[in-house]
């Protein structure tokens, strides 16, 4: 197959790694890509984010497939575009994408389809948003009903701090501007991705990620320091649950309002003391969670994604996964999340590679003047697997020392506790 992967991150690289690693070989392209991605796809210099360029790109290339990876080109129409052009794609269109690009949308969503999740108010005045933070009490959740690259969740026992991000981010959309404010749900989180084709659900196996920015969940969100997979502590029914009680109804719900969901729903889960709770919806892969899923996929993806983009997910056998455990270690540049330094040299990522059982996939990168360098705040997946998950936090962790990036920072405790048994659903 001829196959596009849009986007620039370590979720899009991941993709065609996955991609590269089948037989018969396919023919990969990226738009734009990263400097990573250029020893599997030939890349192109197209904004993500413009519909019409890409499905002029994919009609020039004549491709048999388009994978959208990042949230903003799916709410900017991308997926549209290149379906009006008679190419599969796999991502939603804009209007199914809102189930990411507005969390009051995906709330109405959810109750309709009578699906579990947390009570919430949405609010457009600082007046309402201090209502609601005293009717929830603490902890306190406030969330941007946009998209913020991850990082529009606030959650804190200071009200102050709850009130003052509400009213950045309402604020920041002016007379447009909502947010919402809800309840705090207990126990751990856990991320799954359901294939869908507008009818049928797919899911693949869960996993966790870590989205504060320091060891032991410290310090401000961040878009996700790491991930790993399997959890062997989740109930054994939870994914035949979350595609029974959610992931299907939602879908049933979008078909039923005309705007079928067709790509990757990913169900932001939390475990909670009264039952299986949603935290949100995305309309594609999280990142860094599906660095280490895709790791452990044994069924060829291109197929998978391609049935999904053509309304054949029916027919689909029921995915193959590997026994490892797979552990992903995010290394971050200077300053990441609050003001990420760009442009210092990056060096290590071949000997870290030479090790057993670790692959690195870029996110943040550029080659200037010859050289790799940083250009984001997230830099680098260093994706490491093992027989158990103490061998996959050995192999990620051996990959992250060999590399140097001038004042990076990452986390030391991915995994940690899942690994010690220390991880239990209230």
């Amino acid at each position: 197959m001829k196959i596009l992967v849009v986007g620039t991150g370590a979720r899009e690289h991941a993709i065609v790694h996955a991609l590269a690693s089948e037989e018969p070989a396919h023919e990969l392209h990226a738009a734009p890509g990263n400097p990573g991605m250029a020893a599997q796809a030939a890349l192109h210099p197209v904004d993500a984010n413009d519909g019409r360029a890409v499905a002029a790109l994919a009609r020039t290339l004549g491709v048999d497939l388009v994978v959208v990876g990042p949230e903003a080109p799916l709410v900017a129409g991308v997926a549209d575009a290149v379906r009006e052009a008679g190419i599969p794609v796999f991502g939603p269109s804009a209007e199914a994408a809102r189930l990411e690009g507005s969390k009051a949308f995906a709330k109405d969503v959810m109750a309709a389809a009578n699906v579990p999740t947390a009570m919430a108010h949405v609010c457009t005045t600082v007046e309402q948003v201090a209502d609601a933070l005293d009717a929830f009490g603490a902890p306190y959740v406030v969330k941007d009903d946009g998209l913020a690259a991850g990082k529009g969740v606030v959650v804190t026992s200071d009200r102050d701090a709850a009130l003052a991000h509400a009213r950045e981010a309402l604020d920041a959309r002016g007379d447009d501007g909502r947010v919402v404010i809800e309840e705090y749900l207990d126990g751990p989180e856990v991320s799954l991705f359901c294939l869908c084709d507008g009818a049928t659900v797919v899911p693949m196996v869960p996993a966790q990620d870590f989205k504060r920015v320091g060891d032991d969940d410290a310090g401000p969100n961040t878009g996700g320091m790491g991930a790993y997979t399997p959890l062997d502590w989740v109930p054994s029914g939870l994914v035949a649950e979350v595609v029974d009680r959610i992931a299907q109804p939602t879908v049933d719900e979008m078909a039923r309002r005309g705007t079928p969901f067709s790509g990757v729903l990913y169900v932001g889960l939390a475990l909670t003391s009264r039952g299986t709770r949603v935290v949100e919806f995305n309309a594609r892969f999280g990142d860094p969670e599906i660095q280490a899923v895709l790791a452990r996929l044994r069924t060829p993806l291109s197929g998978v994604l391609l049935a999904a983009a053509t309304g054949r997910l029916d027919g689909v056998e029921p995915l193959r996964w590997s026994d490892d455990a797979v552990v992903n270690v995010v290394v971050a540049s200077q300053g990441y999340p609050e003001s990420p330094r760009k442009g210092d040299p990056i060096s290590g990522i071949a000997d870290a590679e030479a090790l057993d059982d670790v692959h690195v996939l870029h996110a943040g990168t550029a080659v200037v003047d010859g050289a790799l360098v940083s250009a984001g705040g997230r830099v680098l997946s260093v994706v490491g697997r093992g027989a158990d998950l103490a061998a996959a936090r050995a192999a990620s962790y051996a990959g992250v020392e060999k590399i140097a990036l001038d004042g990076s920072h990452h986390r030391s405790d991915i995994a940690l506790k899942a690994e010690r048994g220390e991880v239990a659903v209230p």
